[in-house]
Parts: C-alpha cells; structure tokens; sequence
C-alpha cells in the first residue's frame, strides 16, 4: 500500500501561527498595564470595548488620526535596535490629535513582517506601551501580519491609529487665529521621524558613513542621533491650556515649517517665521552640508529644529513662557501672524 502523502502546513509556507501567539501572550501583561478604567474587554477579543462615560465631557467629539515611522525603521532594522520606534510611533500619533486640543485616549498598532521575530516583536511593543502609558492612554490591541515574500529579509512596517477626544466647544481649528498673534516654537528632540529616505541618501549612500560612527558635530554616534525618539508635546500644551487660549497648533512633521502651519491658517494670513530666533540642531546642519540641500528643501521636508507651533494673542506670551518653562519645554518665539494667502514667509535665511 502506497504510503499517504503528508499535506502542507501553513508553517511550511513561511507563516509560524504558534510562534506568534506565544509571543501575544508574552506580552499581554506589558499591553494590559496600559489599560485605563474606561477599557472594558482584555487582550484576545475581536474588538476593543471603551467607555466614553466618567472622562468629563459634555459633548465629546471624538478626534482621530493614523500614522506610521516610515523608513526610520530600515535605521532600525541596520542598527537591530527596535525598542524606540513604538515610542516614535505613539508620540507622532498623540501630537497629530493634540493640535485640535484632544486628548488621547487609546491606541491601536498594525505590524507587519515577512518572518515574525518574537525578539523584534517584544522591543517594538515595549516602546509602544511605554509610550502609551507616558502619555495617559490605553494600548488596546492591533494586527500582527506574517507575510512571506511581501517584506524582504528582516524588514517589517509598524503603523498606527489613535483615537482621542475633545469638548466640541473647546475644539482647537485654527479659525480664532488673527493677524499680529505670536507663534511660539516648540524644540524637537531631532529629525523625529521625517525625513529619513534623505537622510540615508545622504548620510550612507552619498558619504558611506556607518551607524557606529561619530561625526564631530554630533558628539555622539550616528545610531544614538537617528534613533531618538520623538518627542510628545501633549504636556506642553496642557500646561498652556490651562493659563491661556490655544488659537492654532501645528505639528511638524512631514512638510516642514512650510507645510504644516498653513493647515491651521484662515483665509487672508500668513505665517511670518523668522529662521533666526532658534539654533538648528547640528543633525541637520550636518545633512545639508554634506548633500549640499537647500535651504527651501530643507524647511519643506526636515522639522529643523521646532517640533510643535502655538499660536497665541501677544498678550498671552508671557504667560504661555513660563508655563512651558515651568513644564521643561525649551521654546522660542519664532514669528507672528501677517496678512497673506495662507503661506509661510521666512526671514533670516
């Protein structure tokens, strides 16, 4: 009798079902941790259940956004370092619902992989509930994606969605926003995560500089600099919020200074930023220099140095200093509202 042919596993096409549910469940007390009151199921179920009630709202209008580390994480990956790109993907995801005065309130991720790594899984989740719970929000589930063939070796992609809320009347639009107001920039913590297909371009390809390396402008390697997380801006804002009227916030991110401000602009305003009020860090003095970059591309594609812009009536200032100041945020006063077709203006370049 012919001997019966053993059919194929999902193992055997490149997918480990066994191996990601024991890492799940290596990491389920490190997710739960970040479980506030108001989260009503655990880890395991087809959905997440949150309770509105209790959070102090009289019309809750709910804010939410999506985002990724984009090829930060091929800098991950070289340097094998991945506890910081959670942290990265969690603050990104808090500063984009913030400018519209939320708060958060909880966190989904998506991680997808050719071959799933436990010991890359653990790193990334860590930073993700790290993050979490830094910034007062639960981590309440998300998607983990075995696909062979569709990642190359050792590449995976961590994407988020976060989910916030706001008093309807205390809704921050940018619309209150008037010429001769005062824009406050708030430092970044570096190239955040912006920029980085540049970045590479030039740093590796174009100048053949490896991750342990030192420049001397750094004072530090190239792996440390490019790595440092981005900073959250929540704390910053709640500290102003409470002595002074938030007309507009922008944050940073891909586009710059120059792209990112118009979104909070009404008609007939422009943004005047005087580039000479803050010390742009060396990272990117250290970029342009060596790949020879504009300054118009560098404002349109890299944060420079400022993560987060305030917009606030002059008479504000004072007050909004030192609460920043007394919140540990360095801040400049980079410029003011003009009259114009909702556009950034440099001076000082």
């Amino acid at each position: 009798m012919a001997e019966k042919k053993q059919g194929i596993t999902y193992r055997d096409a490149g997918v480990d079902i066994d191996s990601k549910s024991e890492a799940l469940g290596q990491v389920k007390r490190m997710v739960s941790s970040t479980f506030t009151k108001n989260v009503l199921s655990g880890i395991g179920h087809f959905g997440t259940l949150f309770d509105l009630s209790g959070l102090g709202f009289e019309a809750p209008v709910l804010v939410a956004s999506t985002d990724g580390v984009g090829t930060k994480l091929k800098v991950a990956v070289m340097a094998g370092r991945h506890d910081t790109v959670g942290i990265d993907l969690v603050n990104h995801c808090v500063n984009d619902i913030i400018v519209q005065g939320a708060t958060p309130l909880f966190f989904l991720d998506y991680i997808g992989t050719g071959l799933f790594d436990a010991q890359v899984f653990h790193a990334v989740v860590k930073g993700l509930a790290e993050a979490c719970k830094a910034n007062g929000m639960a981590l309440v589930g998300g998607e983990t994606a075995e696909m062979p063939g569709f990642y190359g070796k050792g590449d995976y992609d961590l994407v988020g969605c976060i989910v916030g809320a706001v008093e309807r009347s205390k809704i921050v639009d940018g619309s209150n926003v008037r010429e001769g107001d005062v824009l406050i920039g708030l430092t970044s913590s570096g190239l955040h995560t912006n920029g980085y297909s540049l970045v590479r371009k030039v740093l590796f390809d174009m100048e053949g500089f490896g991750l342990e390396d030192k420049p001397k402008s750094l004072g530090r390697s190239l792996k440390d600099e490019l790595l440092e997380p981005h900073r959250s801006y929540l704390e910053a804002v709640r500290a102003v919020e409470a002595c002074c009227e938030i007309k507009g916030m922008a944050h940073i991110t891909g586009g710059g200074l120059t792209d990112n401000v118009p979104r909070i602009l009404p008609e007939g305003t422009s943004a005047l930023v005087r580039y000479d009020t803050w010390q742009v860090p060396p990272i990117f003095k250290l970029i342009i220099t060596l790949g020879a970059v504009s300054s118009h591309e560098s404002l349109h594609v890299f944060n420079m140095g400022i993560g987060f812009v305030l917009v606030l009536d002059p008479g504000d200032q004072a007050s909004a200093a030192k609460a920043l100041d007394a919140a540990g945020f360095e801040h400049h006063v980079i410029g003011e509202i003009i009259k114009g077709n909702k556009d950034v203006v440099y001076e000082g370049i």
